[in-house]
């Protein structure tokens, strides 16, 4: 039988991954502001991202997370403000060395293995032991030769996250990635995100899950309205979070009309 228990204590976690990211920044942006048919939807918001441990970004439904990853990511650009790494704008080549997995697998109307294969040949890499490898590690090496779009949910999204690590990316970016799956694809994930990190690839991922949160983040960053609330490490958001919208977050509370 194969172990898809997570893999929770793998993780070294630094001792405050928010002093590291404000110290050394890796990733960060500056007076980020988006609107969208006269809404703002996102507020002047700045932070900083260590190079390290994965960055959990929280808030209610609605609250901007998906939209705030997505201009981290480069996928949207902001009416005003900044998103730098290493203290570079990101541009089109430097996104590259980035992937980003979202809620919804966005897959092609192909077999599981030239899902894999056309991404490694838009990369120059043609060798079919890699995607061998990567299906192995989202245990999906038994139906490579099935068409994408006939997996289950939970398995066309272990195939779009094989997608986004085929790249070998610094930067690897979810937004609600591991949404409404089941059980066990949810263990592989975690198990897989857990074995990139060890490895040194910084993840930034968006949950409303506070289980899985708990179990893989090294700080929590909470977004209300578009705003941050708060940027702190993970062990102590849970134990006393700074901000009462938060506290009332984590108690099961609505938000604040």
């Amino acid at each position: 039988m194969l172990d898809i228990t997570p893999s929770h204590t793998q993780i070294a976690k630094p001792k405050s991954a928010t002093q590291d990211a404000q110290a050394n920044p890796f990733l960060s942006c500056r007076g980020l502001c988006f609107s969208a048919n006269s809404n703002v939807l996102i507020k002047d918001i700045s932070l900083n991202f260590s190079a390290h441990g994965m960055s959990a970004i929280m808030g209610f439904n609605g609250a901007g997370k998906s939209l705030l990853l997505r201009l981290l990511h480069g996928v949207i650009q902001p009416d005003s403000g900044t998103v730098l790494w290493d203290n570079t704008p990101v541009t089109h080549d430097n996104r590259k060395r980035q992937s980003m997995v979202f809620q919804k697998p966005v897959l092609l109307r192909r077999s599981v293995l030239d899902n894999l294969l056309f991404v490694l040949k838009s990369r120059g890499m043609s060798d079919p032991s890699i995607a061998f490898s990567l299906l192995e590690k989202v245990r999906l090496e038994n139906v490579s030769s099935r068409a994408a779009r006939l997996l289950s949910g939970g398995e066309q999204q272990r195939l779009a996250l094989a997608r986004g690590l085929a790249t070998k990316p610094e930067i690897l970016f979810l937004d609600e990635a591991t949404s409404s799956l089941d059980p066990t694809s949810i263990a592989i994930i975690e198990n897989i995100l857990n074995e990139e990190c060890l490895k040194g690839t910084k993840i930034i991922f968006a949950s409303h899950d506070i289980g899985q949160i708990k179990r893989l983040a090294s700080e929590v960053i909470f977004i209300n309205h578009g705003r941050i609330s708060e940027q702190t490490d993970a062990a102590s958001f849970f134990k006393i979070p700074e901000t009462k919208i938060a506290q009332t977050y984590l108690e099961g509370g609505l938000p604040v009309i």
